[in-house]
């Protein structure tokens, strides 16, 4: 079966089959692939269940997306503190400067509240607590940016955050975002500066990166 889903998979990420049209019938896919039908029909079901196919009883099976969620989950559970943080500064960058382009005074708002609840440290309060104000400050400044597309991938990609803050709080030794950080982020957006929102974010993760151990160096090739 799990032959079966690779071809599928492969067909999906070439295009050969696009988003929304309908996939060839069981028979079909089964002379195809030169496996059996009930081998086609667990691939199907195995594709459904991770949101790429959708099936439609009576009328057949359609791409619902191109992308399959769940390998791209099992690589975000295996990458490094280190590879989340810089996938989540990639993200947090971009959507700060597109925050300071685009934010209403609704979004300001929101942005200032969420600064507020979040605050300078944990204190008194249970870690999962202060982990989820400090991820809804930042989800404010995704949404800030009125891109759709990116909020939804920041939102896929929300279970790694959270991941990497209960990591960086279990290591002392690396130094903790704080509340003046967050808020130069907040400001320059809201002086709708995008260059300064960008940079405000770019800085608060910085000094983390910087403290993690660095990526092995690429291999070298070998000499001719």
């Amino acid at each position: 079966m799990d032959v079966a889903v690779d071809a599928m998979r492969q067909r999906l990420e070439r295009g050969a089959w696009r988003v929304g049209e309908r996939i060839p019938i069981e028979p079909e896919l089964a002379a195809e692939l030169g496996v059996s039908r009930n081998t086609v029909r667990e691939a199907v079901r195995v594709l459904a269940f991770s949101g790429v196919l959708e099936v439609r009883q009576g009328d057949g099976t359609y791409v619902r997306s191109a992308v399959d969620t769940t390998d791209m989950a099992q690589g975000l559970s295996g990458a490094s503190l280190r590879e989340h943080l810089e996938v989540r500064a990639m993200l947090e960058v971009e959507a700060a400067r597109l925050a300071a382009q685009r934010r209403t005074p609704e979004d300001q708002e929101r942005i200032f509240a969420a600064l507020a609840l979040r605050g300078e440290r944990p204190d008194k309060r249970r870690k999962d607590v202060f982990i989820e104000h400090d991820l809804a400050f930042h989800r404010a400044v995704v949404d800030a940016a009125h891109n759709p597309a990116l909020g939804k991938l920041y939102g896929f990609f929300a279970r790694a955050v959270r991941a990497t803050l209960k990591g960086m709080m279990a290591r002392p030794d690396l130094p903790e975002p704080d509340y003046a950080a967050h808020a130069a982020v907040a400001e320059a957006i809201a002086r709708r500066d995008p260059e300064g929102a960008a940079q405000a974010a770019r800085e608060l993760l910085q000094p983390i990166l910087d403290a993690l151990d660095p990526l092995p160096p690429p291999p070298t090739a070998p000499e001719a």
